[in-house]
């Protein structure tokens, strides 16, 4: 779905939630990098899991020469 405004997409979500019988949470957020806007955020079901490893995190290691 989309909304004219982001508080409009949050009170929506949550409004469903609490009929449905749920709690939720805010996960993640994207801001676009033109003009760092936020361009999409997740609402998700409070039982939603969280990642193991934040994702800044990586297994690759830089070789320096």
């Amino acid at each position: 779905m989309k909304f004219d405004t982001l508080q409009q997409g949050i009170s929506f979500y949550e409004n469903y939630a609490r009929v449905s019988g749920f709690d939720t949470r805010l996960y993640s957020t994207k801001k676009r990098k033109s003009d760092g806007k936020i361009s999409l955020k997740y609402c998700v079901c409070n039982k939603e899991g969280f990642r193991e490893t934040p994702r800044l995190q990586s297994n690759c290691k830089r070789k320096y020469q």
